[in-house]
């Protein structure tokens, strides 16, 4: 039950979304994208969409990887089971309109699996939903918006736990 590596990082949640995918899927899944509603963490099998709350907070985002199965953390808001596959053996942690947060190196190439758990998102939103509210009241300009968000003291932090579980299937290159 070992950590073999962990990847962290900031992500805006632009649209109230932040992306984790294979540095080679490039296309999204709208079906995917409207489950994380719901279940606030979905996905594909290539694309993980992690659902927030607010749109203009940082949120943390780590990877760990195990060399075996874990259970999810008894802390946590909540968790979901997920797969990722990664033909490249790098992710990327994506801004839908700011561009990639991170990449983060995988051990290998192939499948994962695990589990998404999420922290401090509901007091995130609480706070991000007040500060909206004040900014409106007390005509607040830009600059006084941008400490307020700096300033939340609830970590909003989504964590996958993933570990391998086999290789790629090869693709078939005669598809045309």
């Amino acid at each position: 039950m070992s950590l073999i590596t962990e990847y962290s990082t900031a992500a805006q949640p632009d649209r109230r979304i932040v992306e984790v995918y294979d540095a080679d899927a490039y296309l999204g899944d709208d079906e995917a994208l409207q489950q994380s509603r719901t279940q606030v963490v979905a996905g594909n099998g290539y694309h993980l969409y992690l659902h927030s709350l607010q749109s203009d907070i940082e949120v943390q985002v780590t990877i760990r990887v195990w060399d075996t199965p874990q259970k999810p953390p008894e802390d946590a808001e909540g968790t979901v089971p997920v797969s990722l596959e990664s033909e490249t053996g790098q992710l990327v942690v994506n801004q839908l309109t700011f561009g990639p947060a991170g990449m983060m190196d995988l051990p290998r190439p192939g499948v994962y699996e695990g589990h998404a758990a999420w922290c401090g998102r509901e007091a995130t939103a609480a706070y991000y939903n007040t500060c909206l509210q004040r900014a409106v009241e007390e005509q607040w300009g830009a600059e006084q918006i941008r400490a307020a968000w700096r300033q939340c003291s609830t970590a909003e932090q989504y964590t996958l736990d993933l570990w391998f579980v086999r290789e790629s299937e090869p693709g078939d290159e005669d598809d045309e």
